[in-house]
């Protein structure tokens, strides 16, 4: 699991660290600070390596030198014993040699590889071994056999001249091969060939605690100060951060947040230690809320304006409607009185004559029985005119007058019932199919009783003028929606035609050829549609049916 899912699973989801830690790794700051430390750690660790690749590669020159420089001096004080073949001196000179500082061992050895002398005179377990075929069967592939060389030994390695006890120290070993001069074949008290190249090897081991111990130390002064350094760029990287880009981004986002809560006044302060880019983002923030209070200031007045205007408008189109429905008041007045003084002339004109007629009659001495006849039969047609014209005058009054009646909530089958009942029986003496299909769910609604029953009636009536013998008239309610009741009124007569059908709410207008209404039935009935807040809607085929319906409001519980 990695650190970020164990921070994780310590701190579930919502609480305040987790919380913490997610807003700053995902902000701009956090973002920043986590790069630049990483990019400083991998920096410094890649400084590190290069610094101690770069140091033991020095120490291994200084080593190098040292060891050239040791194998030079022990070669030349251990010539001239050599050249005399003075083994007493010679293994004086090495255990001289061997108390010196900075060398552990001097072993020579002969042509074969066979240890001649040694510095190590006892205890050689804290020594080590120095017989080298003891460990190698083939000396040479230790070491260059005519070249000086050397060979480092620590823990790892199987050379036994590591003893156990140092384990955990490093050695240095120098062989300086002993070649055949001319000094030495010439000698009379050596018996080599002129033709021997090597007559032995010198081998000297160095330890390397004081080197080591100097590289060790370079490193963890190295990583001390590389963590220190570190340490001191992420205080000074998250101070800077800070306050130069958390401080001002917190005061943009807070200025953001204002401005949409709607604080127009709400400015960034302009600093002048500021970054250039955060000066830059503060001046054009400033100008973007300038220009938008300046907008708005604009768009109110365009709006108060415009709402002036509109209202203005509406004043005058208000006064222009008024005259209108004036002027059409008076047009529809002028058209009224046009066809009542046209319907009312014809009986007028009739009851003038007969009036004049009878009156000659009376005036005539003798008066016989089939002029007193003749004369009834004018007094009737005087009677019917008469009512005629009375009837034109209620039709009239009934089209004008507004309802005097109280609205109360009743329930619409109950008066469709008693006017299906009411209307049942002249549909019958007409020989007419009368049906009622009350399926309406709601059905309580504010009305005028007698007004909805007189709209039913006068629409019933002129559907049973409309069919002939045998035809059918449907009366059946509705619900369309959850807020209306529909009364609709079917019969299968000629129908009304297309032109027809947008006047058949006028007053006077009737499509009938020879029945005796005087065309105020459906314009009454409109009207009272109208006072009930409802709808009238007249659907018709011609020669096939038609159909009524009016849409009432229901009181809604």
């Amino acid at each position: 699991m990695s650190w970020f899912k164990k921070i994780a699973a310590k701190n579930k989801v919502g609480t305040p660290i987790f919380n913490g830690y997610v807003k700053f790794r995902s902000s701009i700051y956090g973002r920043v600070v986590f790069i630049i430390t990483i990019s400083s750690f991998f920096l410094f660790v890649s400084f590190g390596v290069i610094f101690r690749s770069v140091n033991e590669e020095y120490m291994k020159s200084v080593i190098s030198e040292n060891g050239n420089n040791i194998g030079y001096l022990v070669e030349g004080a251990l010539y001239r014993s050599m050249l005399e073949n003075d083994r007493t001196s010679l293994q004086g000179t090495l255990d001289i040699i061997n108390t010196m500082s900075g060398i552990d061992d001097v072993n020579m050895y002969d042509n074969n590889n066979n240890l001649v002398y040694t510095s190590i005179s006892k205890d050689t377990i804290s020594h080590g071994d120095p017989d080298c075929k003891s460990c190698h069967q083939n000396f040479d592939t230790m070491f260059s056999r005519k070249e000086k060389s050397y060979r480092i030994i620590d823990a790892d390695s199987e050379c036994i001249m590591n003893p156990h006890n140092n384990s955990k120290n490093r050695h240095l070993l120098i062989k300086s091969p002993i070649l055949n001069e001319k000094t030495c074949y010439t000698s009379s008290c050596h018996a080599h060939s002129a033709n021997d190249e090597v007559l032995g090897s010198l081998i000297i081991k160095m330890p390397l605690k004081g080197l080591d111990d100097a590289l060790q130390k370079s490193t963890t002064d190295y990583t001390l100060l590389a963590a220190l350094m570190t340490l001191l760029l992420l205080i000074f990287l998250i101070l800077f951060t800070n306050k130069k880009i958390k401080n001002p981004l917190n005061e943009i986002i807070r200025a953001s947040e204002a401005v949409a809560k709607g604080d127009k006044s709400t400015r960034l302060a302009v600093k002048p230690h500021q970054l250039s880019d955060m000066r830059m983002v503060s001046i054009a923030f400033n100008e973007m809320l300038d220009n938008l209070h300046t907008a708005t200031n604009e768009l109110q007045n365009w709006s108060q304006q415009l709402e002036y205007k509109v209202q203005k408008k509406s004043e005058e189109l208000g006064q222009a409607q008024n005259e209108l429905i004036n002027i059409e008041r008076i047009a529809s007045l002028g058209k009224l009185s046009l066809s009542v003084a046209h319907e009312i002339n014809n009986p007028l004109s009739g009851i003038l004559i007969y009036t004049k007629l009878i009156y000659k009659q009376l005036n005539n001495q003798e008066l016989e029985l089939t002029k007193k006849e003749s004369m009834l039969k004018h007094l009737k047609l005087i009677e019917n005119e008469t009512k005629r014209c009375g009837d034109i005058v209620k039709g009239l009054l009934d089209f004008s007058r507004k309802d005097q009646n109280n609205f109360e909530p009743k329930h619409l089958h109950e008066i469709l019932l008693e006017t299906f009942e009411l209307m049942s029986h002249p549909m019958k003496v007409a020989n007419i199919h009368f049906l009622s299909d009350f399926n309406a769910k709601a059905d309580l609604i504010s009305c005028s009783p007698n007004q909805i029953k007189q709209v039913c009636v006068a629409i019933l009536v002129n559907a049973s003028e409309a069919v002939s013998e045998n035809g059918e008239v449907l009366f059946r309610t509705m619900n369309p929606d959850d807020e209306h009741i529909r009364i609709e009124i079917t019969d299968n007569g000629v129908g009304i035609s297309e032109e027809d059908l947008p006047h058949v709410f006028e007053p006077f207008f009737s499509t009938k050829q020879n029945a005796s209404g005087i065309g105020l039935g459906l314009a009454i009935v409109h009207g009272i549609v109208q006072s009930h807040k409802g709808k009238t809607e007249v659907k018709s085929i011609r020669g096939k049916e038609t159909t009524i319906s009016i849409t009432l409001p229901l009181i809604l519980t």
